[in-house]
Parts: structure tokens; sequence; C-alpha cells
């Protein structure tokens, strides 16, 4: 007896991570059906009716043409199926079965893509986690919608072959046209991208602001600015994006996974360091990730970039209070009943406040209108555990008319601050590449005692700090921060100096 099931390989998104599924398409004797099975949702039983239009407008002849009862098995069953993406592998199990197509070799090959009425491929979302996935798996060849090849491709052990529509695929498959392999367009790190970088000699004064700024790019630490409304706060954070070092490739293909599985990325390889900065109204889904079918967050979609909160104290208090385990850990855990996924979150927060609600508590040019009271239950809205994992805390203050009128700095800053750091990144990575971490603020509290060595002056500075009440994760992050300073410094050895400028960073009487 001749069999008439057909098995083709697909992929599901589960978080950041594909896995791999089999597409089983049985026909059987008996009236007209056609049957999706294997935990699918709405938008894949749905692709019974694209998959009909798509092979009669595409010269086959269609499931709905047949007396036979077609059901199509998507395992492991016990796997939730979501999207579109199987369209193409539903289609091309059918044409085996039904031998419209010539047999071809299915354990080698991988196909996604969502099909139009007309036959055409639509991208779909996840293309790079699915490459990586396959390329693990030893799969060789990748059939995906032209739309998403570039990104595809940059995954090296997998041919990516890009195709606009079901009759191409066929044609290919059938050997009556070649195979065309996408090429990888290369990789430079240095694109801005739709990113329109603001230079730090655009900013008038705040040159303190501008240091910690700097400290906070070359070691990843996270800062806090305090001031006034009106003072460059957020043009400071705007600006730290084009001094953060260059992206390595497999740090954009990090990227370029969280992009694509959260459905926003529509330029191929991301090139760009993040820069992110939700509303104070954004939900915890959003900040943090989450959903009916989980989605990376925005602390996510910051990841190995810049994540800035303007108005910490506005945004929700359990907002506020999930960024604790990111911010220590570099990642998210998204728990449901059925499962439980990972998405990773090693970013850096820029957040900004006002020391009160009408902002000018403090300021020595106009009065606060504030009760002492409302100072209090202001500040008291970012909580003293979230505080402490913020490495730099600085006030930034007005600056003065004749400040602001004086002659503008003519030399662009920002070349020159981006070579510091990626001088100070350069000793890090030297420094960490036996280990998993990248930067100074990773480090664990045994890493920061092998690594953090001081001098006589550092030595002695220490033991004035038993007067200080530090928590211990306090005193490690001040030593994190005052190892960036050194390397800044070039300095192989952690001086006094290192260690009070990151002390000054560390302690603020109105927060």
């Amino acid at each position: 007896m001749q069999k008439s099931v057909a098995k083709i390989y697909s992929a599901e998104l589960e978080g950041i991570n594909a896995k791999l599924i089999e597409v089983e398409v049985d026909l059987n004797v008996g009236l007209h059906s056609f049957n999706i099975v294997g935990l699918a949702d709405k938008a894949l039983n749905e692709a019974r009716e694209r998959v009909n239009s798509a092979l009669k407008n595409s010269g086959a002849k269609p499931p709905n043409r047949e007396n036979r009862k077609i059901t199509v098995n998507l395992a492991p069953a016990d796997v939730k199926k979501t999207g579109s993406q199987y369209d193409l592998a539903i289609a091309l199990g059918y044409l085996l079965a039904t031998k419209q197509i010539g047999e071809f070799e299915t354990n080698d090959k991988i196909f996604i893509g969502e099909l139009g009425l007309d036959g055409r491929l639509r991208p779909i979302n996840g293309s790079l986690n699915i490459a990586e996935m396959g390329g693990g798996r030893g799969i060789k060849y990748l059939f995906l919608p032209k739309e998403n090849a570039s990104e595809a491709a940059a995954v090296k052990n997998i041919s990516v072959i890009p195709v606009q529509s079901l009759e191409e695929i066929i044609e290919i498959l059938e050997k009556k046209k070649p195979a065309i392999v996408q090429v990888f367009d290369g990789f430079s790190g240095q694109d801005t991208g739709e990113i329109s970088v603001l230079d730090f000699s655009e900013i008038k004064g705040q040159e303190n602001a501008k240091r910690a700024l700097t400290i906070a790019a070359s070691g990843g630490h996270n800062l806090l600015m305090v001031g006034p409304p009106g003072v460059g706060k957020s043009l400071l954070a705007q600006a730290m994006i084009g001094i953060l070092p260059a992206l390595h490739l497999p740090e954009a293909i990090e990227i370029t996974k969280i992009y694509s599985a959260a459905g926003v990325n529509k330029s191929g390889l991301i090139k760009q360091r993040p820069f992110r900065s939700p509303h104070q109204t954004a939900s915890i889904a959003a900040v943090i990730g989450g959903g009916s079918q989980p989605k990376p967050g925005e602390i996510s979609l910051s990841h190995l970039g810049v994540l800035f909160l303007d108005e910490l104290p506005e945004f929700q208090k359990n907002i506020l209070e999930a960024l604790r385990q990111p911010l220590e850990n570099g990642k998210v855990h998204i728990a449901r009943a059925r499962d439980s996924l990972v998405f990773p979150a090693r970013f850096t927060l820029v957040a900004a406040m006002n020391p009160c609600p009408c902002g000018f508590y403090g300021d020595p040019e106009k009065e606060c209108r504030c009760s002492a009271y409302d100072v209090i239950r202001y500040q008291k809205k970012i909580s003293g555990p979230l505080l402490d994992r913020i490495d730099i805390q600085i006030k930034v203050p007005r600056v003065k008319v004749q400040e602001l009128r004086g002659k503008k700095s003519e030399e662009p800053a920002n070349a020159r601050i981006k070579r510091e750091v990626e001088e100070a990144r350069k000793v890090q990575t030297e420094r960490f590449k036996n280990l998993k971490i990248r930067t100074n603020t990773e480090m664990s509290s045994k890493q920061v005692e092998q690594f953090v060595d001081f001098d006589s002056s550092g030595e002695k500075f220490l033991a004035t700090l038993d007067k200080i009440r530090l928590s211990p994760r306090g005193y490690y992050r001040l030593l994190k921060t005052a190892r960036t300073i050194a390397d800044l410094d070039k300095s192989e050895k952690t001086s006094a100096n290192h260690l009070a400028e990151a002390f000054s960073y560390r302690l603020r009487e109105e927060i």
C-alpha cells in the first residue's frame, strides 16, 4: 500500500528561541474535510482558506476540490502553535501527499512563510531565530520569504533561500529553477539607522553629567539624574547613544533575535545599539514583557543598549519593582501556567526625575511650592532596593544664562568620548575573555574581589568606608564603578581618586 503521508519541517517561536515542528499531512478516504490538529491557534486554523486559494492560484489542485479527508498534524502535539508561518509547509506537504510535486529530500529543509491568496509569500517574525535553530540542528536549507532573507543570512551554518511565491518554490524543488542562496552583506556595526544622534558639544554646561554618562557607557552602569525641569536631562540621555561602542556581529544577532521575535524588526540585521524610552503610562507587560502570547518588553528591546525612563516616579510602582531582578541578573523570567520563558535584558538604565512634584526643591533660583510631606512622598516612590541597583546618582543643576550664551564648541565631542569608551571596553573585554560577561557592571561579588586591585591609597580609602552605611550590594557596585573610572584612566590599580569619584556618585541626600 502506497503511503499518503508527507512530512515537512517548519518552526515555532517560544520566547526568542525557535523549536523545530514537524508538519504531517495525511490523506484518507471519506467526505471532504480539512483539519489541522496539534494545539493550533485561530490564525493557524485559518491557514486552510489561505492554502486553498494559494494552491488554486498557483496552478495546483486545492484541497477543497478533493473528495478526501485531509488531516494536518503539527508535532509535537503538546506545544502550542501560533501564527501563520506554517502556511508554506502545509501547502508543500499537501502537494507531496497528493503527488502533485516530485519527491524531494525533506529532512534537511525548513519551510516558513505566510501565503497570500494569490500564492505570494508574506514575511514572518523570527526568521533569524529559526535560522540559528536550524543551523544548530544540522539543517542545510531554510526556505523563507524574500523580505526575511537578509536577516536570516547572518547565520553562517545554514543556506538561506529567499522565495517570493509558492509557484517559485515548487519550481526550485522540482529543479526547474536554480536555488539562489542569500549572501550575507557584511556587518560594520557603525550604522546609525534612523536614530538622530545628538552630539555632547550641543549641550551647554552639565560637565559633571557628561562625565557620569561617559562612565556609565564605559562600564554599563545604571544612572539616575535628578534635577529641575528643563535643565537637559532628556537631552543628555538621548546623547548617550552616540558614545556607546559599536556593535559586534554576535551582539547584533542577539539584539535582532529579540526584535524579530517581538515582530518589530523591519530592516534586517540591527546595526545600532537600541535606545528605548517607554511612556509612563505603559503597562507592565509592555515594559517587562509577557502577555497572553508572551513577547519581549521594552527592557528586552533595550538589550545591550539604553533604557531611558523619564519622570521615573510617574511609572507604576509594580513596574519599578519588577525592574529589580533584570537590573541584577540581566534577564527576566516570564512565568505562565504551561511554561516559563526567559528573555535577555542586559540594558543600561538611564533614569531622570525631578526632586519633587513641582520640580524645584533645592533650586537656588526658584522657590519650591511643595510641602515637606509631598516631597517625601514623591521621593519615596523610588524604593531603596531599586536605588541600590543604580550605580551612579547625580544632580543636574540649572545652567546659567551666561553659559548658554557662550560660544558653541565647533569640534564634535562624541567621536572623542566614544574612543575613550571603546578603549575602556577593550580593557574589559581582555579582562573577562574567559568569562561570559562583557562589562564591569556584570561582575559578581567574587569576580570583583578577583579583578579589582587597589594601590595603597585605595586601601586607605576603603578603610574609611566602615563609618558609612553601605549595603553589601552598594559596596560592590561602588567598587565596580571605581574600576570603570580606573579603566578610563588606563590605570591597572584602583586608587583613592577613583574610589572617591565613584563614591561621590553613590550618595544623595535628596532621594
